[in-house]
């Protein structure tokens, strides 16, 4: 795992943050070591749907010596009665509401099985993660400053886990953490930090002014959508205030995908218009890591070239593929269970294999092994001489600026090790 790709996990964190001053907390933290069994009065975990089978084994660990175990986060909140067979309580949504009752029923011997986590007005709430908690070797330092999904994707389940509003913390609040930050590197982990409103866009205007009034001298990233791009004075901010480069989710070239996505921004925006908005972005200085996702519905050889042609002369300087996965509390695996198209089916073991390189249903008029064979061969071109060297190249050119052509040499390179390291690569 390249320490450049990773960034500090802060559900736990936020849970440590409102946890009573009574308690001793500890954060353990797989990414960055080996677990390793300690005694405990009562232990919190929180799991992807990729790692959740890891998130039961440690929860069986710790039941078999008698400690309780609450579990929480997003596969917990989806499928509260699964995780209930390995643990003795779950939080169902975001847990800085309840946490105090919870801690309060454990030490009263009365804890529950359920607990519902109401969504916090981030407006109003002045909560910041527990950072002494989390291991010091993170490059990038996690910030989150909104909640919540207005677009509902058919494949994402964060409108259904966070809420379709988007709640926003006030800019002030944020940059107050950005001050007590000692690292210079900041992830922005919202799902959009800029948002889609006249008000959200406002927002973030506010937050980049004044990381520059500051002079935090803050280097970032940021997830946002396509739409970002109209607002040229607001990328310009962002970049004189430190933006280093931005995830966007393109997820295809083929209009009727985005339709079945229910990608509505991006169907606004255009497929047509992919290209401008990378070169809004580079007119700034900022690097462009877009996201694509296949193993769609009939999707052919043919569709898999046309994509890595576009990669290849888009500007696009980093490059995300996932193969699609219908992830529980998704519209997307709602249909596909309908139909019966879920090959991979056996939970909670199969739960492994819902890491976005595995074709887990079938797609209708292509194979999973057409699907691996694309991405190896889109990968491929994107990776090899000198198509590679030539991608770099063009991604100094166009974004100029020292440390943004650094991130992007260092992503590509870990995003070519993580594709080298895949199930598929060999095989296929």
């Amino acid at each position: 795992m390249s320490r450049f790709s990773t960034f500090q996990p802060l559900g736990l964190a936020y849970t440590a943050a409102v946890t009573p001053s009574h308690w001793e907390v500890k954060i353990a933290d797989e990414n960055m070591g080996v677990f390793e069994f300690e005694e405990a009065d009562m232990v919190g975990i929180t799991a992807f749907t990729s790692n959740i089978n890891r998130a039961y084994e440690i929860a069986r660990l710790y039941k078999a010596h008698g400690t309780k175990v609450i579990m929480g986060g997003i596969h917990a909140s989806m499928l509260p009665d699964e995780v209930l067979q390995y643990a003795d309580a779950v939080v169902i949504g975001e847990v800085e509401g309840i946490w105090k009752q919870v801690i309060e029923d454990f030490e009263n011997n009365r804890l529950m099985p359920k607990y519902r986590g109401d969504r916090i007005d981030l407006s109003q709430t002045r909560i910041t993660p527990r950072r002494d908690l989390l291991h010091e070797n993170y490059f990038w330092n996690s910030v989150q400053t909104s909640r919540g999904c207005p677009f509902n994707c058919n494949f994402c389940s964060v409108s259904k886990y966070l809420g379709k509003d988007y709640r926003q913390r006030r800019p002030e609040d944020i940059l107050n953490e950005l001050e007590a930050i000692k690292g210079r590197f900041i992830a922005f982990v919202d799902d959009n930090l800029i948002g889609s409103s006249l008000q959200s866009k406002k927002r973030a205007m506010e937050l980049f002014k004044g990381m520059i009034d500051r002079s935090l001298n803050k280097k970032w990233w940021m997830q946002t959508s396509i739409n970002a791009a109209d607002d040229e004075y607001l990328i310009e901010a962002a970049a004189r205030s430190g933006c280093t480069y931005v995830f966007i989710g393109f997820e295809t070239l083929n209009k009727g995908t985005l339709k079945q996505m229910q990608k509505g921004i991006n169907l606004k925006t255009g497929i047509e218009s992919y290209k401008a908005v990378i070169a809004r972005f580079h007119k700034f200085g900022i690097g462009v890591l877009g996201a694509f996702i296949i193993g769609n519905d009939y999707e052919s050889p043919e569709y898999y070239s046309e994509l890595a042609e576009f990669l290849l002369t888009s500007g696009i300087d980093m490059v995300q593929i996932s193969i699609l996965t219908p992830l529980p509390g998704t519209r997307l695996m709602e249909q596909l269970e309908q139909e019966g198209r879920i090959t991979y089916r056996n939970f909670p073991g199969d739960w492994d294999k819902y890491r976005f390189s595995y074709v887990v249903h079938q797609p209708l008029g292509i194979d999973e092994t057409q699907v691996y064979e694309g991405d190896n061969y889109i990968k491929h071109r994107l990776y090899s001489f000198p198509s590679y060297q030539l991608r770099l190249l063009r991604s100094a050119i166009h974004i100029k600026n020292a440390m943004n052509i650094y991130a992007s040499y260092k992503l590509n390179k870990a995003l070519k090790k993580s594709w080298q390291g895949a199930h598929y690569y060999k095989k296929r």
